[in-house]
């Protein structure tokens, strides 16, 4: 992952105009969930900022000038997301690397899009980010949603030889989205039902309604729309 996002910060380096040159140092936004429990998606990210920085920095900056890490932290909460935005646009970030979940993203995005401020993700997948033609300063470095369905219901048909499937999703922008493709790909593939579409509540404590609810559809596999925590 820190290999991954070092690429990232790179690629973000690259895409730099020259109003970046204007002030003392370029200022580099990184954004995402660092504290939280999905801060394992947003420190590696961080951390590979900050090791391309010390790197960059190292051998003379870009033309002279000093990369400074403005790092925001919105625990992948959309209401937090939109601060952070704000908060990296006002102190001068000409590129901003994340954000992470999807649904953050999509809270910020308006902001840097207006701002005319470059964002990178490693990590946010819903198709609508890139495809829908509202973000065009928005870049990701990841299949979108629908291409990551379509492997796993691949998957799930040729190598599991799954025949009745319940697709679970935990709700959000990230995991409803890819349960609605999953069960788009499974019905058009013709071998295989959808015995089970549910959606579960993020930071419960007790998932065995929706386990009951399984057992009961008779369904031999089950799809995951959704983050760590609940899937664990």
């Amino acid at each position: 992952m820190k290999r991954f996002s070092g690429l990232v910060i790179a690629a973000c380096l690259s895409l730099l105009t020259s109003s970046a040159f204007g002030a003392d140092t370029i200022k580099i936004g990184v954004a995402g969930a660092h504290t939280g429990d999905l801060a394992s998606y947003g420190l590696p990210t961080v951390n590979a900022a900050k090791l391309v920085a010390k790197d960059v920095n190292a051998k003379g900056g870009i033309d002279g000038k000093q990369i400074e890490l403005l790092v925001q932290d919105e625990e992948c909460k959309p209401e937090k997301a939109t601060n952070a935005a704000t908060k990296l646009v006002s102190d001068g970030a000409v590129v901003v690397v994340g954000h992470i979940c999807s649904g953050a993203t999509k809270a910020a995005l308006p902001i840097y899009t207006e701002a005319k401020v470059v964002t990178m993700s490693p990590s946010a997948t819903n198709p609508e980010l890139t495809q829908s033609g509202q973000y065009p300063t928005f870049f990701r470095t990841i299949a979108s949603d629908d291409a990551q369905a379509k492997l796993g219901v691949d998957f799930a048909l040729a190598k599991l030889g799954a025949k009745k499937i319940a697709v679970l999703h935990d709700k959000g922008d990230y995991g409803k989205g890819y349960a609605e493709y999953a069960q788009k790909f499974i019905k058009e593939g013709g071998q295989a039902e959808v015995v089970l579409f549910e959606g579960v509540t993020p930071g419960a404590v007790d998932y065995s309604s929706v386990v009951q609810k399984i057992r009961q559809s008779g369904a031999d596999t089950v799809m995951f729309g959704g983050y760590h925590p609940e899937a664990s």
